[in-house]
């Protein structure tokens, strides 16, 4: 691994996607390629809420967790330039996607079904897993989700090769992007 960055990146890089698309996985790797810190907006999360996603999700509801995922993701990218990687759910909300949007350069991590379901499939931490057959709730999010995920900057494959790869193909997507936008900013965004 380089020991240097690549190149200046002059926003926070903030990965999305559904759970098991590997945001944690490469993030971390990318982070360290980029000489940029990670952050995981879960951990954030967790530790502002004083306890773990499942007990929030329990005792308050989905709603009011995306309300304070919200103001973590807020207070996340005022900060300097860093890789965040965010909750499946994070960039589903208009709020916090607009945020995003403005603030920082979003990368959608696009995996199948199989490769999802093969990576979530013996985790018991993942709340919206435990409401019925995980691989049919997968596909639903799925449905759902990755017409609102497809308004990323960049769009990565995570497939089931190494993730050393899918981080040089996210290094590489950034480079190209980031020549193309050197602020980081997409036309018609304003920061």
């Amino acid at each position: 691994m380089d020991a240097f960055p690549p190149f200046s990146v002059p926003r926070t890089v903030t990965l999305v996607g559904l759970m098991g698309a590997g945001k944690s996985a490469i993030g971390k790797r990318l982070a360290a390629r980029l000489g940029l810190p990670f952050v995981d907006a879960d951990d954030e999360i967790e530790h502002a809420a004083g306890c773990t996603i499942g007990e929030f999700f329990e005792k308050y509801g989905e709603a009011e967790f995306r309300a304070g995922e919200r103001r973590v993701i807020a207070r996340l990218l005022d900060e300097p330039p860093h890789v965040l990687s965010t909750g499946g759910g994070a960039y589903i909300d208009p709020e916090t996607r607009a945020l995003m949007r403005a603030k920082a350069v979003t990368v959608w991590l696009r995996a199948d079904l199989d490769v999802l379901f093969d990576r979530v499939r013996r985790r018991t931490h993942r709340p919206l897993l435990r409401q019925g057959d995980p691989r049919e709730i997968l596909g639903n999010l799925m449905t759902k989700r990755y017409p609102i995920y497809a308004e990323a900057d960049i769009v990565v494959d995570s497939t089931a090769q190494p993730a050393d790869r899918t981080t040089e193909q996210t290094i590489e997507a950034l480079r190209d992007y980031l020549q193309a936008h050197p602020t980081g900013t997409a036309a018609g965004v304003r920061p």
